[in-house]
């Protein structure tokens, strides 16, 4: 809640939090696991065409650390993914035109969910693919933009099934 408080007031009009850290949290509760999985990023996901700016991403990552200090913070405009997407991964995309646009094309449909605290503490939910993997913790590659080698390589290094074993992973 905390994260989730602190993106809100960062004043973004539209944003998220999503992927691992949603997994990270449901899974950990559905196994019962009393210390949370320590997370290698919170990815807050946000939607601004307006602005494509690199150093945008770098200074709201700033706020938020300054914020929460404590919080592994991972700023990206979804607006500017096709502009880094072909050297991070080897194709091109076209660009996203929404954050639900954005969270509907996040890796494997367990983390293609995002939260979003709105002003009267009630959260909006965006899971274009429904939230059945998250609550019954099936990992499936979705094909939107993960090739199946990319997916392979995120199943083996990610290790769901060492941390969460009621996990099914698809291949």
């Amino acid at each position: 809640m905390s994260a989730l408080s602190a993106v809100r007031e960062s004043g973004l009009k539209s944003w998220c939090i999503g992927a691992g850290a949603i997994r990270n949290l449901v899974w950990d509760s559905l196994h019962g696991h009393e210390t949370p999985t320590p997370l290698t990023d919170v990815d807050v996901a946000y939607f601004d065409a307006s602005n494509l700016s690199a150093a945008r991403d770098a200074e709201i990552q700033s706020r938020l650390a300054a914020q929460c200090p404590g919080v592994p913070w991972e700023v990206t405009n979804q607006a500017t993914v096709h502009l880094w997407y072909e050297n991070a991964f080897g194709h091109a995309v076209p660009p996203l035109t929404s954050l639900a646009d954005a969270v509907a094309s996040w890796p494997e449909y367990t983390t293609a969910v995002g939260l979003t605290l709105l002003d009267d503490d009630t959260m909006d939910i965006c899971a274009p693919y429904g939230l059945d993997d998250l609550f019954s913790m099936v990992v499936r590659r979705n094909p939107a933009r993960v090739s199946v080698e990319t997916y392979r390589q995120r199943v083996e290094q990610k290790r769901y099934r060492e941390r969460w074993p009621r996990a099914t992973v698809i291949a």
